[in-house]
């Protein structure tokens, strides 16, 4: 079995984007999209730091200012390796969302990260939520993960920038 992290951001966010879980090297640095070729930090310096490259904490700051806040769909599961189609499904064990939103009322809008984080919340947390979280803005961005190869990184910046958009 493995866990996840904690979420990144505070109360007073109006965005949240989901992931899965996190990768092997992730939970090896315990940070958020370590992966030295995962596209997030990179994107999200893109769009928040004038491209300028981000330390971890730096890339925290941002989210923070930024009103994002950063978690993933699973607490727990059991995987071998990195890939979300080794999740192992009878091993889920999802975050407590039913909490989150009470504790996070400004949240407008939920970006997955990736098909994997949109299908496990909706298979997971979908039907627990209450109708107001039901009816937020949920928008499936493509994965920034170095596994899914098939969309250039210039393509993913391109749809991330929806974050950047619905933020104004």
């Amino acid at each position: 079995m493995i866990a996840g992290f904690n979420l990144l951001g505070n109360d007073q966010a109006h965005t949240l984007i989901l992931g899965s879980m996190p990768s092997v090297a992730s939970l090896a640095e315990q940070q958020y999209y370590a992966h030295p070729r995962n596209a997030f930090w990179p994107i999200i310096a893109a769009l928040f730091n004038q491209g300028i490259a981000l330390d971890y904490q730096r890339g925290q700051q941002i989210l923070v200012e930024q009103k994002i806040v950063l978690w993933d769909v699973l607490k727990s599961c059991a995987r071998q390796g990195s890939l979300d189609s080794a999740i192992e499904k009878n091993s889920i064990t999802v975050n407590d969302f039913a909490s989150f939103f009470n504790a996070y009322k400004g949240i407008e809008r939920v970006f997955f990260n990736g098909g994997t984080a949109e299908r496990l919340y909706r298979t997971h947390v979908w039907s627990e939520l209450s109708v107001p979280n039901q009816t937020l803005n949920y928008i499936k961005l493509p994965s920034t993960s170095p596994a899914f190869a098939a969309m250039s990184y210039a393509d993913k910046l391109a749809a991330w920038g929806a974050i950047k958009e619905m933020a104004k």
